[in-house]
């Protein structure tokens, strides 16, 4: 049996494997044996870490999650004031760079799965539940500083994670009426209309 740091590594390259395919593929055409090659290993190795394609796949989508929020990780930990942290959010989300495009794709394949799949409806309840309560937190602290106006916190979050949900998907259809600029705009200017 492989050294504990070996076999998290592992499962870390298998999972990684996972979204890359899952964005290049989608949920639906993922195949076992894809992923194996694109991490480097053989399907029995994937099968070694996870039972089932299913596993894999909403292993995959937490992983993806957990990789979303250590990338932004900075924001929430930032001595910036709120209304610059709620502008650092919009912006890391811009659908604009391969990772955080191949983030958004494995997001699209959770969300159209999940209408489904009543497990990827309870993932997806509790990874956004967890992603609300952070940006809401960052708009009650704006709301404490007088930087942003009085309100219902939880409906500030969920009106701005909506607009950067909606335009990011737009974007990666390719939308000619919604840009990453425009994304960026709007999305901002929302934030600006939160302001104290």
């Amino acid at each position: 049996m492989p050294r504990p740091s070996v076999e998290a590594e592992r499962k870390d390259q298998i999972l990684r494997a996972t979204c890359l395919v899952i964005a290049a593929q989608g949920y639906v055409n993922l195949r076992v044996s894809d992923v194996a090659q694109v991490a480097g290993v053989s399907g029995g190795t994937v099968h070694y870490y996870f039972d089932s394609k299913k596993e894999l796949v909403h292993a995959a989508f937490e992983y993806n999650f957990s990789r979303s929020l250590e990338r932004r990780r900075w924001i929430l930990d930032s001595p910036d004031d709120p209304v610059t942290r709620l502008r650092y959010v919009v912006e890391s989300y811009l659908p604009q760079d391969a990772e955080t495009i191949e983030a958004w794709k494995v997001w699209a394949a959770l969300w159209a799965e999940g209408i489904r799949e009543p497990q990827l409806q309870d993932l997806n309840e509790r990874m956004y539940g967890e992603w609300r309560r952070l940006v809401a937190g960052i708009i009650r602290d704006g709301q404490a500083t007088g930087q942003l106006r009085p309100g219902d916190d939880v409906l500030y979050a969920n009106t701005l994670i909506a607009m950067i949900d909606g335009m990011a998907f737009q974007v990666l259809l390719a939308s000619q009426n919604m840009t990453v600029n425009r994304m960026k705009t709007t999305c901002l200017a929302y934030i600006d209309s939160l302001r104290g």
